[in-house]
């Protein structure tokens, strides 16, 4: 039974929203390597998307919003590509990044830095049950995916509640992370038919989440926004910018 991490918010003691964001492209991401664990910086591109990413941030949740006393909390994994990202809009906005490596991405244990067409054809078995959320990768010593959302939302509950009152809370992680993390905090892990409709974002999106907050129940989470991105990530500028 997974732990319902609702139950440690304080419902008059929380954030005012959460926003996940997906780190920007880097070379294993365009070649379609799986990257895990290892520390790929930013490509070209990736760079460039997450200074998009950045300024849209900043204007859809920053400038946009009608309170001088509003707080915005900046946490990032510990993997540079996702470091990146987050400096990106934290620069613009004065925000400190504080990194946690529970937000890392899911560690692919064997599967680290080989192409995903090499996994399919060498495992395809194992593959499949894979791309459909069941456990086939556990065998290659991949992190199981209920493990990976529990210690995701176990930093951002307590990050959370070291937050004031009012404060957006901004966390910078990895594509398939941040879609355990929605899981958990949706409460629909384990859920292999539920889990379809939480995918991996595209680099440099984000998904945004509102507290609810009821007096005398645990506070729960509801999804407002997935795979949003700035503008022009709906135009193909977006893998091949004029740089």
């Amino acid at each position: 039974m997974s732990m319902d991490f609702s139950t440690l918010f304080d419902p008059d003691q929380h954030v005012r929203s959460l926003t996940l964001v997906r780190h920007g492209r880097t070379a294993y991401n365009a070649s379609g390597r799986v990257q895990g664990n290892i520390d790929i910086p930013l490509d070209e591109i990736g760079d460039w998307q997450v200074h998009q990413t950045g300024k849209a941030l900043k204007a859809l949740y920053v400038d946009r919003v009608d309170d001088a006393d509003r707080k915005r909390l900046v946490v990032s994994s510990d993997l540079g590509r996702a470091q990146a990202t987050a400096h990106a809009f934290a620069d613009l906005i004065g925000a400190e990044v504080h990194l946690d490596p529970r937000v890392r991405e899911r560690r692919y244990g064997d599967w680290e830095g080989q192409f995903t067409r090499d996994i399919a054809e060498r495992y395809t078995e194992d593959f499949t049950s894979w791309i459909h959320g069941e456990d086939g990768a556990l065998g290659h010593n991949v992190e199981p995916d209920r493990h990976v959302g529990q210690r995701a939302v176990e930093a951002i509950t307590e990050w959370a509640g070291k937050a004031e009152p009012d404060t957006d809370l901004f966390v910078f992680s990895h594509g398939a992370c941040i879609a355990d993390t929605m899981r958990t905090l949706l409460g629909i892990e384990g859920d292999h038919d539920a889990n379809n409709f939480v995918f991996s974002m595209r680099n440099a999106h984000w998904a945004r989440l509102m507290p609810i907050a009821v007096p005398g129940k645990p506070l729960r989470w509801a999804m407002t926004d997935y795979n949003h991105g700035p503008a022009i990530a709906d135009t193909e500028e977006w893998e091949h910018p004029n740089l």
